[in-house]
């Protein structure tokens, strides 16, 4: 096996036996038209809309953008131009729910024969990388020189703590999952395809085994249980051996990497015509009172989905969308779930307290552990002292942002943030040149 950086982190998947309870419909929705990585939609609704469920409400704009489709039944009850949680510019579709829903009447399969046909109707599912990433699937699958790429990596190892949502995708939709390595198969022809799958979850990996040995289309490769697994960059030289380049994407090595839930919606999609109007969300966390999988429709406030779990202990400190390694805090329960959120963390104040910073005691703990063999310490020094040629040369841009440096650090320094405001100050100083 390959070695790579990375930290052990507890698994705490308490939540793998949960299947994903059905939410009940919120009475609104708050729909941003950016919920993807890239350019945001266009908005092609009205205040006072009557929209049904998988009706479009946002056009992608360009390729690097996505369709938004309604959750609910109901009327646009407002448009906003600012997201009130953070201030920012944002065009976000409120819609008041009917408690109906009605989907819409025009939702049918789309013919899917040709290559052509199959990457139209990834871009119509409206699917997003749901690893974390959001980039729309369309431009994924859309190779360019298909003669270069020559592996598939399907991406099962979620290996933050707590997530366990794509552990149900490959349990509960392991035939919709298998239809997307047939369509991936006999669409763009790749000749080989991997399903990655962490150590720590035997049912997926005796799953797609039995699917791997009835059809030989694909292989499962087992990883060890060490974070960050599944980061792309990681993910492909554990499979290949070949190493991504600096400012390169998996592409550009012959790989393209997709998670496992994205590629299952995709051939929801597909299957019944009903866009991505929903997604498996884990909520967890020691201060939430009933941790489940939960199947929440797009655009449900945080508060709401909390509220299906049974609501929050009264010791509740901090909400976390996304892992505890690489999530981000929430400053507003009111805030929506968007496609590319599948974990949901209530932390205690016990949990959520950060340590306080001591001086670095140059063990070298941060580098034996990053994935990416960089110097955290070192591009914190370098971009404190404004060292430019010295912050170029240590390549920040290379962090994949996993938190391994700061999560083993004995001195509890915040060098993840540090090398955020490293590869920031670079951009800049490189866009000024």
């Amino acid at each position: 096996m390959r070695k790579t950086g990375g930290v052990r982190t507890p698994h705490r998947k308490a939540t793998s036996d949960s299947k994903g309870a059905q939410m009940t419909t919120p009475p609104e929705v708050i729909l941003p038209m950016d919920m993807h990585r890239g350019k945001p939609a266009k908005c092609l609704v009205s205040v006072g809309d009557y929209v049904k469920v998988g009706q479009k409400i946002g056009e992608a704009d360009g390729e690097s953008s996505a369709h938004i489709h309604s959750s609910v039944s109901g009327t646009v009850k407002r448009i906003d131009a600012v997201n009130p949680a953070t201030g920012g510019a944002q065009t976000r579709v409120v819609i008041e729910s009917d408690g109906l829903q009605t989907f819409d009447e025009t939702l049918a399969p789309p013919v899917v024969e040709t290559l052509e046909q199959f990457l139209a109707a990834v871009k119509a599912s409206g699917v997003v990388g749901l690893g974390g990433g959001a980039a729309p699937a369309g431009p994924k699958l859309t190779l360019r020189d298909p003669s270069k790429i020559d592996y598939l990596i399907v991406n099962g190892a979620e290996c933050e703590p707590y997530m366990t949502s794509d552990t149900r995708t490959m349990i509960d939709d392991s035939e919709l999952l298998w239809d997307g390595v047939r369509a991936i198969k006999r669409f763009l022809g790749i000749k080989n395809i991997v399903l990655a799958i962490e150590k720590n979850k035997p049912e997926p990996i005796r799953i797609m085994r039995e699917y791997a040995a009835k059809e030989p289309i694909a292989s499962v490769f087992v990883l060890p249980t060490l974070y960050p697994q599944g980061a792309r960059l990681t993910l492909v030289y554990k499979v290949t051996g070949r190493i991504v380049p600096e400012g390169k994407r998996p592409g550009d090595a012959g790989c393209v990497v997709i998670n496992c839930s994205t590629l299952a919606s995709i051939m929801r999609y597909i299957k019944t015509g009903v866009p991505m109007v929903a997604t498996r969300v884990t909520v967890d966390g020691s201060a939430v009172k009933n941790p489940q999988n939960v199947l929440v429709p797009l655009g449900a406030p945080i508060a709401d989905v909390l509220e299906f779990c049974g609501g929050l202990k009264t010791d509740a400190a901090k909400i976390i969308t996304g892992g505890p390694m690489m999530g981000k805090a929430v400053p507003d329960l009111s805030a929506p779930i968007v496609k590319s959120t599948g974990t949901l963390l209530a932390l205690s104040e016990k949990e959520a307290r950060l340590p306080e910073p001591s001086p670095c005691i140059m063990c070298g703990r941060c580098i034996a552990n990053c994935p990416m063999k960089l110097m955290p310490v070192e591009i914190q020094n370098a971009y404190l002292s404004g060292k430019t040629e010295r912050l170029r040369a240590l390549k920040p841009g290379m962090c994949v942002e996993c938190g391994c440096c700061s999560f083993t650090c004995p001195a509890g320094r915040p060098l993840t943030q540090y090398v955020k405001l490293a590869k920031t100050q670079l951009r800049e100083k490189e866009a000024s040149r």
